[in-house]
């Protein structure tokens, strides 16, 4: 599957994203990811997960190359985002729709607070950049592995505030698509006045 366990980008991303790799001895930059053009012909499932992970990908092409401070830099004035804030963001979602909603189960999220809605977004005084991208990875993992056996048409429950609003699992997957989408515009211009990198 593209983007999946096997993908280059993936693996390499894991492997040197690793706590403790930002130390005196070298500067550490994100790794770069090679994505997984989804393909032109495909069934359903398979067009979503593989238009997902180019999203997924998409991100983290955004940062690759970048230091860690790089990735804290809040480089669109006035907006608070950054790229590591996206990715720490982004971490949130993929666990609060497919685990808590698309298999039903409870957990707490890893960034985001109840007395700080903004906390994936603007706790950067403290997270390792690395970890941070290596849990991103481990979380997609997560998301795919809780959902590869349940069908598109189940019906979830909503674990919101709005109880009524149950969704199929198709709607998450088109929902997490426009998601991305929307944050790597952002990731786009965040990338681009930070070091001056432009491309899709």
């Amino acid at each position: 599957m593209p983007g999946g366990p096997s993908s280059p980008g993936t693996r390499n991303f894991v492997a040197d994203a690793g706590p403790g790799a930002d130390d005196s001895r070298v500067t550490w930059t994100a790794p770069e990811v090679k994505r997984s053009e989804p393909p032109l012909v495909a069934g359903e499932r398979e067009a979503l997960e593989a238009s997902l992970d180019y999203q997924r990908e998409t991100l983290l092409v955004k940062c690759s190359g970048l230091t860690a401070e790089q990735l804290k830099e809040h480089a669109v004035s006035p907006s608070g985002l950054t790229l590591l804030g996206l990715v720490r963001h982004l971490t949130d979602v993929e666990r609060w729709w497919f685990r808590v909603h698309g298999t039903n189960q409870e957990m707490a999220f890893r960034y985001f607070a109840e007395d700080s809605l903004d906390a994936d977004f603007e706790d950067l005084d403290e997270p390792d950049a690395p970890a941070v991208l290596a849990a991103f990875w481990e979380e997609v993992g997560l998301a795919r592995a809780a959902v590869r056996d349940v069908d598109l048409d189940h019906v979830v429950p909503s674990h919101g505030h709005h109880p009524e609003r149950v969704r199929d699992l198709r709607w998450i997957y088109i929902h997490m698509i426009e998601e991305y989408a929307r944050h790597n515009g952002h990731a786009d211009l965040l990338r681009e006045r930070i070091d001056g990198l432009t491309g899709d």
